[in-house]
């Protein structure tokens, strides 16, 4: 896909790795619409990015189809096309077992994560058929979307839907002959600001730990410290991202041995036993080159 004088529509672009894109986009030299919950954050971005007129920032709730459909029409209304859209906003949800996560926690994960990104290929995609243009959609996942972890229902959940979308939205484009690339986004540990326990959430979502259960605040703290060990910078994903669209390859992950460890999950699939622990030492220990 051609980059250069094109139009990339990034949301969740006001920290981590969505605004390590809308940097990767601009420098490849696009336009760009960054879309993000926090104003504080979209504003801090939009001055640090310094890109004038190539550069529109939104404030978009993507949990609220109304505001993401105000988005594209914002965006197609100001740049006069949309070739790229990376359905990237994402946040944590709460950690704890599946039944003790909070039912606001649940909803938080799935209607930022996943409604997110359903209502950013339903607003999207079809303006951009209209536009006939070739075009690109990344999704947001991660590799707990390929395996899921303990503790982290809420999350893995959202994040299984979203691979499951990708696919499904992949065929389809290609079943209409429509030249429209998908690629989904599962990437390992990245430092990104996805578990800062400071950050604002809904009302009735829990803190860092959920409820009083220790194994839950053990498992959110070991993440946190294995974020730091491990974690690849946001512009090493951007930088992976962006070699996916111009090859219109459809999987994206930034660690090495991030095949081996979801092959462990299908093993036992192929086996049809219960899948085997998927516990924090058991994850990819090693970015990709």
């Amino acid at each position: 896909m051609q980059l250069e004088g094109r139009v990339a529509v990034v949301t969740g672009g006001g920290s981590g790795i969505g605004a390590a894109m809308a940097r990767r986009w601009l420098d490849e030299g696009m336009r760009v619409v960054i879309a993000d919950h926090s104003p504080g954050r979209l504003d801090e971005t939009a001055r640090a990015l310094d890109a004038g007129a190539d550069l529109l920032a939104v404030r978009t709730d993507v949990s609220d189809a109304g505001q993401v459909e105000e988005l594209a029409r914002r965006a197609l209304e100001h740049f006069g096309a949309i070739h790229l859209v990376c359905n990237n906003a994402g946040v944590g949800g709460e950690h704890g077992a599946a039944w003790e996560q909070s039912l606001a926690g649940w909803r938080w994960a799935i209607d930022v994560n996943l409604w997110g990104a359903i209502h950013g290929v339903r607003s999207f995609v079809p303006r951009m058929l209209a536009g006939g243009e070739s075009g690109h959609v990344v999704n947001t996942s991660s590799l707990a979307g390929l395996r899921a972890m303990p503790y982290t229902a809420g999350y893995s959940v959202s994040k299984y839907g979203i691979v499951g979308l990708s696919e499904a939205l992949h065929q389809e484009l290609r079943d209409r002959g429509a030249p429209i690339g998908v690629s989904v986004l599962c990437p390992g540990p990245a430092r990104t600001p996805i578990l800062d326990p400071t950050r604002e959430r809904p009302p009735g979502v829990a803190g860092p730990a959920s409820g009083d259960d220790p194994e839950a605040a053990v498992q959110e703290q070991a993440t946190r410290e294995l974020i730091e060990r491990i974690g690849a910078e946001p512009h090493e994903v951007a930088d992976a991202v962006a070699a996916a669209v111009r090859e219109d390859r459809f999987w994206i992950l930034t660690h090495e041995g991030s095949l081996e460890w979801v092959a462990e999950r299908e093993k036992s699939l192929q086996a049809l036993a219960p899948p085997p622990p998927a516990t924090l030492d058991t994850l990819p220990a090693r970015r990709r080159s």
